[in-house]
């Protein structure tokens, strides 16, 4: 068999490169080792697919911390405000929820993964699943097609790599891509977990006190040995059997892994910020006028109209105040203590969870072997690379997938391109 461009994994940047290919009249083969297409893209975005977001570029940018400015070219070619059409013209209607982010309105991400496959169908792709992929053809400083485990090979003038990263195995993620980049001369940075639950010793968290609680309009803080605050985000928290999940945990973990490996540190220091838009003088005056206009109560229920029930104890606990404290016996400088606290609560965090739990995997193949503006190889004629095999990453929220498609169309738009090129 012999094809124009194969396109090797079957998720978000590989559907739309197949489409991209095929619509630039590329003989396209889109080959995936599972039984189905699309297979994490229709668990994103808690499986209602957020497909991208709506802010403008450079604040799109700004949300992909991992190489995000790498993408500039392909945005280019093919930008959050280009998504939002593709989709609208293939008949899957979006709303536009909180932070920019961009869902369906039927709220199910199948509906997004069937319209992209029947697109590619329509547009000419063929398919393959089932078919696992052992390796690449190579020759002469140029890709000449693939190698199926079956032993079969298929021939071809480009292929697209868009096998994903190691996060999320049970979707197909299984790092596969990378020795095969490796094998065409590319070198893999440092492969991590982002976007990813983190990891805490600390007394109140292994007693599981705290386990299940949400914190909404809060902020974290991540700070380094030497004092510095490294990173903030502000949103959604949830406490763990294991430590802290939630929207602002998983943007905080890529910092956290950084941390730990640069300074050689067992443990990283986190603050939560219970409430982000009051100083510090202002909580306390405001818990002290509290337990004022309850004399006789004693503190810890009083502060049950600030605070999270299950937080007290810890706070009182760590301020030095007793909770049968009435207001008449509030020592000063303990209550300003306390109220510090509510401005800084403290969590020692460890780690984070593997990579495998991760949503997002940072590291991949090395962007200055890949040509921006086209995803082509830079050692490799002929090979393309897309999605998150490639050393770019970003928070939840839309980003990441609108990386997988950017640079997904972008390479196979210019697979097509350079077949034509060629026969000029």
């Amino acid at each position: 068999m012999n094809y124009d461009v194969i396109i090797i994994g079957g998720g978000p940047s590989g559907l739309m490169a197949s489409i991209a290919a095929a619509q630039y009249g590329a003989r396209t083969l889109l080959i995936d080792k599972g039984d189905k297409l699309g297979r994490k893209l229709g668990i994103s975005g808690g499986g209602r697919c957020n497909v991208t977001n709506a802010k403008e570029i450079d604040e799109l940018i700004r949300n992909i911390p991992g190489n995000g400015r790498f993408l500039h070219s392909a945005l280019a070619n093919f930008n959050n405000r280009d998504i939002i059409a593709f989709f609208e013209n293939i008949g899957i209607r979006l709303k536009e929820e909180d932070r920019g982010r961009m869902f369906p309105v039927s709220d199910k991400a199948k509906t997004v993964v069937d319209a992209l496959i029947r697109k590619a169908k329509s547009a000419g792709v063929e398919m393959l699943v089932n078919k696992p992929v052992a390796g690449l053809l190579l020759g002469e400083g140029e890709v000449q097609g693939v190698r199926l485990r079956s032993g079969e090979r298929i021939s071809s003038t480009a292929v697209i790599i868009a096998t994903g990263g190691k996060s999320v195995p049970h979707t197909g993620s299984t790092g596969d891509g990378y020795p095969w980049a490796v094998q065409a001369g590319h070198t893999i940075t440092e492969l991590y977990p982002t976007e990813v639950p983190l990891v805490s010793r600390d007394a109140f968290i292994q007693s599981k006190e705290l386990q299940g609680l949400s914190l909404r309009d809060v902020s974290l803080s991540v700070w380094n040995p030497k004092g510095k605050k490294v990173i903030e985000h502000d949103g959604d928290l949830i406490f763990t059997h294991f430590g802290l999940s939630g929207p602002i945990a998983l943007r905080c973990s890529q910092f956290v892994v950084k941390i730990l490996k640069q300074f050689e540190v067992n443990s990283v220091k986190a603050t939560i910020d219970l409430f982000p838009q009051k100083p510090a003088d202002e909580l306390a005056t405001e818990s002290l006028n509290l337990a004022k206009n309850e004399p006789k109560r004693a503190v810890k229920n009083v502060l049950k109209a600030l605070l999270p029930e299950r937080m007290i104890p810890i706070i009182l606990k760590k301020s030095g105040l007793s909770g049968e404290t009435t207001f008449d016996n509030i020592p000063k400088q303990p209550w300003s203590d306390m109220a510090a606290l509510l401005k800084g609560f403290p969590v020692n965090i460890s780690g984070t969870l593997s990579i495998e739990e991760a949503f997002v995997t940072g590291g991949g193949v090395n962007l200055k072997e890949v040509q921006p503006g086209t995803m082509q190889s830079k050692i490799t004629r002929g090979l393309f690379f897309c999605g998150e095999i490639l050393d770019i990453h970003g928070y939840t929220g839309g980003y990441n997938i609108t990386a997988a498609f950017t640079t997904g169309y972008t390479a196979g738009k210019s697979a097509a391109e350079m077949l034509h090129d060629k026969a000029r």
